[in-house]
């Protein structure tokens, strides 16, 4: 059997090492969940939010077959567990993604210089409540507020800035998942409005918004555009990983 583990403290070992802030989320009981198979004193865990399940500790094939529902991202973490899901899933689209340096040191004012190059025309939101009442109308900015469970929990734990033109939202990055010391970052901007620069614009705001709080905008790459996109603002690549997509039925992240 599949159990939430309220006790997300007895988890931190498990995945102690993993420099990902998803799992930061969930440990930290900010939003997500842990599955375990032993409540009492857990050998494996699994960390789940959004989208996004992380499988560390003892091989556990249950954990693995107890995904929840509906298209997952589900990040090995070593060898062992990567082959145990390419068993358990034969029909996983096996990905490459793009891990990026935590350690960012940002550059404040090149960040402002991006914002200022918003193109006439085009107007910078924070996402509020009616502008998050407005991302949840469109596929292509649902992400930007989706994975909280709440219009009350995004306005609490989340934040993001949007790019509107003619009173529709464009292009814009906000918060997928926060955890206490910062976010990680959710990018995109509709097809007919993209190379206009606008998601550079949205995401310098976001980075000088959190940085302005203290909190650290955490960024992680789909592709080598989203590296490249972020080598933009200061980041460094670190290095290549694995992820399986299961259950696909929508685009992923």
């Amino acid at each position: 059997m599949i159990y939430e583990l309220n006790d997300t403290k007895l988890a931190e070992p498990i995945f102690e090492g993993w420099q990902e802030t998803l799992i930061y989320s969930c440990l930290q009981k900010v939003m997500g969940k842990i599955y375990v198979t032993d409540t009492v004193a857990p050998k494996a865990a699994m960390a789940y939010v959004g989208c996004f399940a992380f499988v560390a500790g003892e091989l556990d094939r249950e954990l693995v077959m107890g995904t929840p529902d509906g298209f997952t991202i589900m990040t090995p973490q070593n060898d062992a567990w990567a082959r145990l899901i390419e068993e358990c899933y034969p029909k996983a689209n096996k990905v490459t993604r793009y891990a990026i340096k935590k350690d960012t040191k940002f550059d404040k004012a090149r960040l402002q210089e991006i914002v200022g190059e918003l193109p006439a025309g085009y107007e910078l939101r924070k996402i509020d409540s009616e502008i998050y009442d407005m991302c949840l109308s469109d596929p292509v900015t649902a992400d930007f507020v989706s994975s909280f469970e709440s219009k009350e929990k995004y306005l609490e734990f989340g934040r993001g800035m949007v790019i509107m033109k003619d009173g529709r939202i464009v292009s814009g990055a906000s918060s997928y998942t926060s955890y206490r010391e910062g976010i990680e970052i959710e990018v995109d901007t509709v097809k007919e409005e993209r190379r206009k620069g606008l998601a550079s614009v949205a995401c310098a705001a976001l980075i000088l918004d959190c940085l302005r709080d203290g909190l650290y905008p955490s960024w992680d790459a789909q592709n080598m555009g989203s590296v490249r996109l972020s080598e933009k603002f200061g980041y460094e690549f670190a290095h290549e990983y694995v992820a399986y997509e299961l259950n696909r039925t929508h685009r992923t992240h």
